[in-house]
């Protein structure tokens, strides 16, 4: 896959909040965390994800292309808070308490667990599943393991077995 090519004041852009977000954080916490690692290789449909014992945040360059500064102001802090939680209170839920926290006491910025950015331009093929109350889109990497009959998938709603197929309204009428 070939690498997408961010322009130069987008990634400076992306640096400086996460400079000012760490500064703010450090100065509120009154500790002195370093400069986590960023890397633009995050893949699908996540905007980032935050890789706590390296220390580093992984973005998605689509999403940050076409999502500038909703994603400069949203998607930086957010995975930085996941960072600056796992060090200052060690493993906590994700998006618990102290993450909450951590974004709008110390970053002042709103929590918000996931980005509502468009995923058209990101979206990997998929297949469709049915189950007995709807229709269900499977990731090629799922589809492939009921293929192989190494996995089954099981509808959170009604707890029936994931089967390939498209759904028909009529099935379920009563």
């Amino acid at each position: 896959m070939k690498s997408l090519r961010l322009p130069i004041a987008l990634q400076q852009a992306v640096m400086r909040s996460l400079r000012e977000k760490l500064q703010l954080a450090n100065h509120r916490l009154e500790r002195s965390y370093p400069e986590p690692k960023l890397v633009y290789q995050q893949r699908g449909t996540a905007a980032g994800t935050a890789w706590l014992q390296h220390w580093e945040i992984r973005l998605n360059p689509v999403l940050l292309l076409e999502n500038q500064q909703a994603f400069i102001d949203e998607v930086v802090p957010h995975e930085l808070a996941h960072l600056l939680v796992w060090k200052h209170f060690g493993r906590v839920a994700p998006h618990g308490k102290e993450w909450k926290w951590m974004m709008e006491s110390i970053l002042d910025v709103p929590a918000q667990r996931t980005h509502k950015f468009e995923i058209e331009s990101v979206r990997s093929r998929s297949f469709p599943y049915r189950c007995g109350c709807q229709q269900h889109q499977l990731t090629v990497r799922r589809h492939n393991r009921v293929v192989r009959g190494e996995s089954e998938y099981r509808c959170v709603r009604c707890g029936d077995r994931l089967s390939p197929g498209e759904f028909q309204q009529s099935e379920k009428s009563s």
